[in-house]
């Protein structure tokens, strides 16, 4: 009933006590009377009335016998009527820092509204109270301070990150992931056979891949989705355990086939690896050992690593020669130019080239 309290006016909110007076006036029947069928005071028939006590379970009874309408209704009356004051005293709670961190927020906020995860309000107060509950959080302010390592990220360099819109693209995640209907445990012996199966959906539209992949991935126990990217997020995956369940979120920040790719491979080594029970933000500008692991592995299971060095020892590449072995390998000629141009900087004429998906 949020909506009731765009003015942020206590005069807006309706006290039991009218509907009450509204009813005995309509029936001629005075406070007197009404005192009598209940069975409770004069005093606290006017005290009701006029707003400065509630309707309790037993009154509410009372007023069942003495005007014909339902205990449960005067109850929920009254629920609806406490819950407006605690969002009013909410807002009169609500600080700067709050107003600055909705600021910080307003592609997520723009974005939720446009898929009706918020209702489309221009009231910002009223949408920090609805953007509390659905980062199930007090206090925007407070995110900062929440355990949010507590999922594994992988990011894109040098990006600067903002926690908060980091944490609300973690709640989508969230969001997107909950209602999907997982029936297995994550099973990563299984998800080893499923490589080549995974790869051959590259070739597919990009929106029939993500069906794909969410069906492979299902029968490992993984919940697998692709989640829009936010200015301030720079994440390209995200994992988290569930369970015996494991999310896995995509970004479509990047519309190149070879970083969607490799990234998408970075991640599986993290599940085979189950990096994501260590509870670190999994950025790809940080080094580390796991890191450098999931690197290796991405690479050398979209690309034999061996045949790799094979063809790059040739030192004939040109878009002819790289179509050829990419479809030995199984994968896009962009998956094969996106390697070279990390390993061989030199090789940027080839760029125009790498696919790019179109997201839906």
């Amino acid at each position: 009933m949020m909506e009731n309290i765009y003015g942020l006016s206590l005069d807006l909110i309706i006290h039991p006590g009218e509907t009450i007076r509204e009813i005995i006036e309509d029936k001629n029947m005075s406070q007197d009377e009404l005192a009598i069928r209940t069975n409770y005071s004069a005093k606290h028939i006017s005290e009701v009335l006029s707003g400065k006590k509630g309707i309790s379970s037993k009154f509410a009874n009372a007023l069942e016998y003495a005007l014909g309408i339902s205990t449960e209704f005067w109850i929920n009356l009254q629920g609806i009527y406490d819950k407006q004051i605690i969002e009013l005293e909410k807002i009169n709670e609500i600080t700067e820092k709050e107003y600055s961190v909705l600021e910080q927020l307003k592609e997520v906020v723009s974005y939720c509204h446009k898929i009706n995860i918020l209702d489309n309000i221009s009231n910002k107060s009223i949408n920090i109270l609805k953007l509390r509950k659905f980062l199930n959080i007090n206090d925007l302010a407070s995110i900062p301070n929440l355990p949010i390592q507590q999922v594994a990220f992988r990011g894109s360099k040098c990006s600067k990150v903002n926690i908060y819109v980091l944490y609300a693209w973690q709640k989508l995640c969230e969001y997107f992931t909950e209602k999907n209907n997982v029936k297995v445990d994550f099973n990563k012996e299984l998800l080893k056979t499923k490589y080549d199966e995974i790869k051959s959906t590259m070739f597919l539209d990009p929106n029939e891949m993500v069906s794909k992949l969410k069906n492979i991935f299902s029968e490992c126990g993984i919940v697998f989705e692709v989640v829009r990217h936010f200015t301030g997020a720079p994440v390209q995956g995200f994992i988290k355990k569930k369970n015996n369940k494991v999310i896995l979120c995509m970004t479509i920040r990047q519309s190149f086939s070879d970083i969607f790719w490799f990234t998408l491979f970075h991640e599986i080594s993290h599940l085979l690896n189950e990096d994501f029970e260590d509870k670190y933000i999994d950025y790809s500008f940080i080094e580390s050992e796991i890191e450098n692991r999931a690197d290796n592995f991405a690479r050398n299971t979209l690309i034999d690593k061996n045949d790799y060095e094979n063809f790059i020892a040739k030192n004939v590449l040109n878009i002819y020669t790289i179509r050829e072995f990419a479809k030995k390998q199984g994968v896009l000629p962009g998956i094969v130019i996106g390697r070279i141009q990390n390993d061989r900087k030199d090789y940027s004429f080839l760029a125009k080239y790498r696919e790019k998906y179109v997201w839906q």
